[in-house]
């Protein structure tokens, strides 16, 4: 079975016991996304990496990629740490996936202590797969090659993929309090969006809007007016207004902040940025 590597980025640079805190915020928010998108699956964390095993690892990574605090996920095959068996699993890895005439190169990544170095893993993983494919008149480009193959070992195990997908990357959803979100329209999903990705759960007012939906399956909403709605765990109202939307903003009177992500941006990045929420 696949293995699915989840990396998260800025929460390594967060002191011991925050970066602690941090991680079990994340890994209940990925069961959580895993469970709404109807994914059985094991996770498990250990120095740095979550590993997600899933009976569906297309829709396991469709989910996870929709978790703040994920940096990026990647779909592996794993092997022990010898080198031979790396050896043995690069060659198999690769047949199927380089093409007559191709070029490719090998990533290695290591941590942890072993008998070998990265560079090691890099020449003896390299020189498999071009064993296995030497039919294939395969050839070695280190700096532009047309299938890389990245070989990360860490302690006893060794993971073996080809690619990254990106996460929304952020703080964990949570982590950093609650927001009301004034929804009415994408601007509005986008203002909420950006204050989730830094660690804020929002709550809408207004209707559920489905480019949030997507990010938190348990999106909460509330009807009335923001005076009606803030409650004292709430640390901020957020809107999608703009610098042509002053005179509104001037109009705002709230007993906490008034949050505006939008503030600097042009009507292009504005587009630009639903569409990665998409």
């Amino acid at each position: 079975m696949s293995v699915i590597l989840v990396r998260y980025a800025e929460l390594g640079l967060k002191s011991r016991m925050v970066r602690r805190r941090f991680e079990n915020l994340l890994r209940d928010n990925m069961l959580s996304a895993l469970a709404h998108g109807g994914v059985e699956a094991l996770l498990h964390y250990d120095e740095g990496r979550f590993y997600v095993e899933a009976d569906d690892t297309s829709a396991a990574v469709r989910a996870l990629r929709r978790v703040f605090g994920v940096a990026s996920v990647s779909i592996a095959e794993s092997c022990s740490s010898d080198l031979r068996e790396i050896m043995s699993k690069a060659a198999e890895y690769s047949r199927g996936r380089l093409e007559r005439g191709q070029s490719f190169a090998v990533r290695p990544r290591r941590e942890g202590s072993h008998p070998y170095s990265s560079m090691d893993v890099g020449r003896e993983a390299g020189s498999a797969v071009m064993l296995a494919n030497q039919d294939l008149d395969v050839t070695v480009d280190l700096n532009n090659p047309d299938f890389e193959l990245y070989v990360e070992v860490r302690g006893p195990r060794a993971f073996l993929f080809d690619s990254y997908l990106d996460g929304p990357g952020g703080l964990p959803m949570g982590s950093q309090g609650k927001v009301l979100a004034v929804v009415d329209g994408d601007r509005d999903a986008l203002a909420a969006w950006m204050m989730m990705k830094r660690g804020c759960r929002a709550i809408v007012l207004g209707e559920a809007h489905p480019l949030l939906q997507r990010y938190d399956p348990e999106l909460r909403t509330t009807q009335g007016s923001v005076e009606g709605a803030l409650k004292e765990d709430m640390l901020g109202v957020v809107m999608g207004l703009g610098l042509e939307d002053m005179d509104k903003v001037r109009s705002q009177r709230h007993p906490v902040p008034l949050y505006l992500p939008l503030v600097g941006m042009d009507e292009k990045e504005i587009v630009r940025r639903l569409e990665e929420m998409v």
